[in-house]
């Protein structure tokens, strides 16, 4: 059974398993999936109810911080105990690619060469963890949810502002992986 969750699942599989979330999310009370928001429950919980954006009853959601929690525990069981020990399988091309950017570690789902720990205080660590990360955070809050709650759910209940969000992430993606990312690590070797 170990060697079954170790090794990786099938893509229909997996997508079938996250797909029965809606579902199972709208039967079990109409609730709708989505990561994005619980940021907005935990700032509601923790800090001060003086700023409007934070006054409302985040009680009545606290399912979707339960969710995320499971997601965080899942993950590091996942990682720690469930983790494949095979290096991650990438197309030779993709890989090739990379080297050529100046990223060579491909044993980690985040190759240290960006996301490492010694990358946090340099220029790199800078532009992709602070403002990437500012910008993950802008564009959640401006789109109305993020790529899990609109590309999953939003589809599968056809809510048209879903799809074309949903279009604008991939079309986002694209144009960061093949011309925003080059520049970017050619600027700052």
């Amino acid at each position: 059974m170990l060697q079954i969750l170790q090794q990786p699942w099938a893509w229909y599989v997996v997508g079938s398993l996250i797909g029965l979330t809606v579902p199972i999310l709208l039967i079990i009370g109409n609730k709708n999936f989505g990561v994005s928001s619980s940021m907005r429950h935990f700032c509601a919980a923790c800090v001060p109810a003086k700023i409007p954006f934070f006054k409302y009853d985040w009680k009545k959601e606290m399912w979707n911080l339960f969710f995320v929690l499971g997601i965080v525990f899942g993950g590091l069981i996942a990682s720690t105990w469930l983790a494949n020990p095979n290096p991650i399988a990438l197309n030779p091309a993709t890989v090739s690619d990379l080297q050529a950017l100046g990223i060579r570690d491909f044993n980690n789902l985040m190759p240290t060469d960006l996301f490492g720990i010694e990358q946090i205080l340099t220029l790199k660590g800078l532009i992709f963890l602070v403002i990437g990360g500012f910008m993950v955070g802008f564009g959640t809050r401006y789109a109305g949810g993020c790529t899990s709650g609109h590309s999953i759910m939003g589809i599968s209940t056809f809510q048209k502002s879903s799809i074309v969000a949903t279009i604008f992430f991939m079309v986002g993606g694209i144009l960061s992986t093949h011309l925003i990312l080059p520049i970017l690590l050619n600027i700052i070797k």
